[in-house]
C-alpha cells in the first residue's frame, strides 16, 4: 500500500523537514488575488461595493484585474479592513517603505500610463489633414 505525504516527510532528514516546514509557512502567508484576500477578511462583494460606493459587478471586475492603479488597490484593501504597504527591496540596502503612493488626493492630476501599447506615435499626415480641415 502507498504512503501518504506525512509519512514521506517524516522519513526525510530533519534539516530537509525543517526547510519544507519553513517554505510551507511562507506559502500560507501568500494569497493569489484580491478575491482570496476578501474571503480571508470575511467580506462579501456587496460589503466592498458599499464601502467603495460602487456596484457589486464593479467589485467583481476589480478582483479580476491583473493591472490597476495603486489608488484602486489601496481603496479596495482599506474597504476589506486592511492597510496597503509598499516596500522596495534592493540587494545591497535595507527595505524602503514608499509613503503616499496611490493615495487618493483632491488634485485633478491624471495618473500617468506608462504602458507602451497605449502610446501613439503622431501620424504626420493625420496631423496635416486635421490642420487642413480646421482651416476650411
Amino acid at each position: 500500500m502507498g504512503r501518504n505525504l506525512k509519512q514521506i516527510i517524516a522519513d526525510l532528514p530533519p534539516k530537509r523537514r525543517e526547510r519544507i516546514e519553513t517554505r510551507y509557512q511562507e506559502l500560507k502567508q501568500e494569497v493569489e488575488g484580491l478575491r482570496e484576500l476578501r474571503q480571508i477578511a470575511g467580506k462579501a462583494q456587496a460589503d466592498i461595493a458599499t464601502a467603495l460606493n460602487i456596484k457589486q459587478p464593479s467589485v467583481s471586475k476589480i478582483e479580476k484585474q491583473t493591472d490597476m492603479y495603486l489608488s484602486t488597490l489601496r481603496s479596495y484593501v482599506e474597504a476589506i479592513g486592511g492597510e496597503l504597504e509598499l516596500v522596495v527591496r534592493f540587494p545591497t540596502r535595507p527595505e524602503l517603505r514608499l509613503q503616499n503612493i496611490g493615495e487618493v488626493t483632491g488634485s485633478s492630476a491624471e495618473p500617468v500610463n506608462l504602458d507602451k501599447r497605449s502610446r501613439r506615435r503622431p501620424n504626420s499626415t493625420a496631423g496635416a489633414n486635421a490642420r487642413a480641415v480646421s482651416r476650411s
